[in-house]
């Protein structure tokens, strides 16, 4: 049997990290795994939730199966975060998954389910992972630009692109902070794309990863709860991986809206059912963490705290890089890099000097540009502005940083 497996592909992400594992230089930078990192290059466990799994092991509850729900606590919560009215709320149903990742995965089952045939659009680049898992569920997909020829922002070709969507179509968007180009849609674009869904009949597909990461957690959500009041369905797939910091506890929520309860009687037991077939039920003590601290005032406020202090550093690592930028007469890659937001930042340069920055520099992005803003230390940013210009090309490109001249910022 094992010798007719075809060499499946790669990770490539992964192929990266173990890539950046094996090199030895002291002066490389990690930017590929989308993971916070606060200033001395460490993935915190924040207060919050520290605080909330020490009262949880005090309470030493029992491990008994939850169900194939999750934890009820935290749907109510997660729920009650996200779409924040009860008028919102008694439209919609949730389950927890095993992280946004499992979300994408019952949501997509749904949507194969209950419209066969559909095509799913998702944006162009996507994140890596949704092609993927749509064509795993046995759904078509389809591409919709955001870009233009230059990678500017291209909000007409997006809605141009999605005219063509039928009405039996499913639209991917990313609520906030888009991955990988760091660049979301106005808010007059996301009002012209409810007005397209309501022609046009097409469901919104929304992916919530890094919501509190871009412009604040409720003006991240500003499109979602919009399009909850305009439109009669929607689905939803949430993270807890970057704004809790619960990247390894898999915890991830899946929520669809319909026009009333009657029309979500069986939405739920359908994605029960598919979530028995993939893992049967998600793991506890992470929907626990988050259910604890959405329950208890005090530890809210101190999460959305931490959280906004998270947000901060994030924009003042790209605000220093781009100040180095302009200080290299790099401004046109400054420019495109102030209009980005989040914990991604799309560098406007091809795969051959993404592995030049790689292999001279010891800068480790992905092939397409993608830098994790969030995963490097403030005193490396001058290094990696100066890493990333020498590679930009043209007659006044900088030199190349010597390694050990810069081996210690």
């Amino acid at each position: 049997m094992l010798e007719l497996l075809a060499p499946p592909p790669a990770d490539p992400l992964w192929d990266l990290a173990a890539e950046f594992a094996a090199d030895t230089r002291p002066e490389r930078l990690d930017l590929v795994l989308g993971v916070y990192r606060d200033a001395t290059g460490v993935t915190p466990v924040m207060s919050a939730v520290r605080e909330a799994e020490l009262r949880l092991a005090e309470r030493s509850a029992s491990k008994e199966y939850r169900g194939l729900s999750g934890n009820t606590a935290f749907n109510r919560a997660m729920l009650q975060e996200v779409l924040a009215t009860p008028e919102r709320t008694a439209r919609a149903t949730a389950v927890q998954t095993v992280a946004g990742t499992g979300a994408l995965r019952l949501l997509s089952d749904l949507v194969r389910r209950t419209r066969p045939g559909a095509t799913v659009w998702i944006s162009d680049p996507a994140y890596v992972n949704h092609g993927p898992i749509l064509r795993a569920a046995g759904l078509a997909v389809r591409t919709y630009r955001t870009r233009d020829a230059a990678g500017r922002p291209d909000e007409a070709a997006l809605l141009d692109d999605l005219r063509e969507a039928g009405r039996h179509d499913v639209v991917l968007l990313q609520g906030c902070c888009h991955n990988p180009t760091g660049v979301d849609p106005s808010f007059a674009c996301w009002e012209a794309l409810a007005e397209l869904a309501a022609e046009a009949g097409w469901v919104p597909f929304l992916d919530l990863a890094y919501h509190g990461l871009g412009d604040g957690f409720d003006a991240d959500l500003r499109a979602t709860r919009m399009l909850a009041d305009r439109l009669p369905e929607l689905l939803i797939a949430v993270s807890c991986s970057k704004n809790f910091g619960l990247y390894s506890d898999r915890t991830g929520c899946a929520i669809v809206l319909g026009p009333g309860a009657r029309e979500l009687r069986h939405v739920e037991t359908a994605l029960q059912n598919a979530a028995r077939t993939l893992y049967s039920m998600p793991p506890e003590h992470g929907a626990a963490v988050v259910a604890c601290i959405l329950g208890d005032e005090r530890l809210r406020a101190d999460w959305r705290a931490e959280l906004d202090t998270m947000r901060g550093r994030i924009a003042a690592n790209r605000a220093e890089l781009v100040g180095n930028l302009r200080a290299l007469d790099r401004g046109g890659l400054a420019e495109t890099l102030a209009r980005q937001k989040g914990m991604f930042s799309m560098l406007p340069l091809g795969p051959g000097q993404m592995r030049e920055l790689r292999q001279r520099h010891g800068v480790y992005g992905t092939a397409g540009g993608r830098i994790n803003i969030a995963g490097v230390a403030a005193h490396r940013i001058p290094y990696l502005a100066v890493s990333v210009a020498a590679v930009s090309g043209g007659p006044d490109a900088p030199p190349a940083p010597e390694a050990a001249a810069v081996a210690a910022l």
